[in-house]
């Protein structure tokens, strides 16, 4: 399920990764404790194709509260309200940054249509159990997800990395623009992420490389 999940893009680029997520997909489907997302949308960000992606913004894993994770970092459906609080202060700080509208809805499809690539490092966890999931071996494939972006995508990606496990992922993507700050959690929220300005130089890279900036507004 989770391999076929994918765009046929991806599944070229990850070929030798069916042994482990279909690994990864044993294992989740025997624990005995109900998880988030739903297994239909575990891998809903490998819906986009690979040569689409533009920005790449690495999550942790998916927010345990029920109804919030649908398979895309930081993102929730349009229903969700109110917005988890890391997802809030994102929208703060897009406000702050550049001054466009932000609305009450913590849908980033928008993104994602654009080429934003919303990729948690643990794509599953437990309903109320944050990290539940991160030594199930999940990291392994997204270690592989991150080389590939790197090798295919280079220096026309721009990775956004918040907080120190995101970062974590620097060197692997040393051919890309990276952006580091602080998370947007409210634990962090106020010690750099505030302020950083992601959105505008994200898009200042991009326009450098030749490609057209994102429009973040939601």
């Amino acid at each position: 399920m989770f391999f076929e999940q994918m765009h046929p893009s991806w599944q070229q680029a990850l070929a030798t990764s069916k042994p482990l997520l279909d690994e990864l997909e044993l294992k989740v489907a025997a624990r005995e404790s109900e998880m988030v997302p739903a297994m239909v949308q575990v891998m809903k960000a490998f819906e986009m194709p690979l040569n689409q992606v533009r920005v790449l913004i690495v999550g942790q894993d998916p927010y345990p509260t029920a109804g919030h994770a649908i398979g895309l970092s930081f993102a929730v459906a349009n229903d969700v309200k109110p917005l988890p609080r890391s997802l809030k202060n994102m929208m703060i700080e897009l406000k702050d940054d550049l001054g466009k509208s932000v609305s009450s809805e913590g849908d980033l499809t928008r993104w994602v249509h654009q080429g934003v690539f919303l990729l948690n490092r643990h794509l599953t966890t437990d309903l109320f159990e944050p990290g539940a999931h991160s030594n199930l071996g999940w990291a392994h494939f997204t270690d592989r997800v991150i080389a590939v972006l790197n090798r295919q995508v280079g220096r026309n990606l721009v990775a956004i990395l918040w907080g120190n496990q995101a970062q974590e992922l620097k060197g692997a993507l040393c051919d890309c623009t990276v952006i580091a700050s602080a998370h947007p959690s409210p634990l962090s929220a106020r010690r750099g992420f505030f302020g950083s300005k992601p959105y505008s130089t994200a898009n200042a890279a991009l326009v450098s490389a030749g490609l057209s900036p994102v429009d973040w507004s939601c």
